[in-house]
């Protein structure tokens, strides 16, 4: 089979479009042609700064993980797919062997292979490319999406799992700390469980603004304003729910005094170690929760997506050709003027 073209992270800003074999799909596999791929704040890491905290590239590494496009050919033993079938593709491969994976915890793997991660070494390589051969348990079927609908499948899973972390949503005051991409999700699912109030913060007008259209009841500008979750301070705080999704501690620690006692804290975002306000958390006896990938709940997105119960085209900001990978890199870490860029790989 003739090779196909992948995008791969050398290092930081050191971006190259590179050909690959293209292997034939296997039994129980399906050979995709990719259609649509999103870029990713994880992504974002490795092409800017070559990863992120601990987890820093070792060696040439394909990226990618929020991915959809047209099955090409089937593998023996393949049923319930057909050729030409759009399919969003899940990128959590768990070993379904592990402990945890026995235990139904499948998002803590302990030999899980998640496309386009640097944690392990070798490292995992991605789904940016053209062609791919993935498990046929991997395949979400799509119909009635575009791609650019399905390759959202993946980071609306990520809020999904967030969303079932902080338990009881319906009635509740929710705070939403970032409003990049996982942030105007979160804020979405949010609301499909039954918020109440949802307030959201950022430091772009334009992010903020996307949010305003998009279920926030209100939305802050905290770079103009640090003072401006004071009304939501009074009598020990009013939010039951904060979902943090920046990783960054000032976040954090500015959301904390708006809580209300007994409330929980979601920890979304990952940009690194943080430092925790410990004792304000311990006085207010406050939860706080890791939510890291997800696993069930990508195939439920994906339904939310098709049932139209969540809408995600007004995420999509720029969809920009596989030879423009590098712009398309650049521009979606601007957060003045983009929201979720994605990638055409039309072969």
């Amino acid at each position: 089979m003739t090779d196909s073209q992948v995008i791969v992270a050398h290092g930081p800003k050191d971006l190259r479009i590179e050909s690959r074999e293209t292997p034939e799909p296997g039994p129980g596999e399906v050979l995709i042609a990719m259609a649509a791929g999103g870029i990713c704040g994880s992504d974002l890491h490795y092409y800017n700064h070559g990863g992120f905290g601990t987890v820093r590239l070792k060696e040439p590494m394909i990226l990618g993980h929020e991915v959809a496009g047209h099955i090409l050919a089937l593998g023996d033993g393949v049923t319930g797919l057909a050729e030409g079938q759009l399919v969003a593709v899940s990128p959590s491969r768990p070993c379904h062997a592990c402990r945890f994976c026995r235990e139904g915890a499948h998002n803590r793997c302990l030999n899980m292979r998640f496309y386009g991660s640097a944690m392990p070494f070798p490292h995992i390589q991605g789904a940016f490319r053209q062609m791919l051969v993935a498990d046929a348990a991997q395949c979400a079927p799509a119909a009635g999406l575009t791609p650019g609908e399905a390759a959202m499948a993946e980071p609306l899973a990520v809020c999904l799992h967030a969303t079932r972390q902080a338990g009881e949503m319906l009635g509740k005051r929710v705070l939403v700390t970032g409003c990049g991409p996982i942030g105007l999700l979160c804020i979405l699912a949010a609301r499909r469980a039954g918020a109440a109030e949802i307030v959201a913060t950022d430091l772009s007008d334009f992010t903020l603004g996307i949010a305003a259209a998009n279920g926030a009841d209100t939305v802050l500008n905290v770079a103009r304003d640090p003072e401006a979750l004071a009304p939501w301070q009074a009598e020990k705080g009013r939010f039951d729910v904060l979902m943090e999704c920046t990783g960054a501690a000032v976040a954090l620690a500015a959301a904390v005094p708006a809580m209300k006692p007994g409330g929980t804290i979601v920890q979304v975002g990952m940009g690194g170690d943080m430092t925790l306000p410990v004792q304000a958390i311990t006085a207010k006896e406050l939860s706080l929760k890791g939510s890291f990938r997800f696993h069930p709940e990508f195939f439920t997105g994906v339904e939310l997506l098709r049932k139209g119960l969540i809408d995600v085209k007004p995420l999509i900001s720029h969809t920009l050709p596989l030879a423009e990978a590098d712009a398309a890199f650049r521009l979606a870490g601007d957060r003045a003027q983009a929201m979720k860029v994605q990638i055409a790989f039309a072969v």
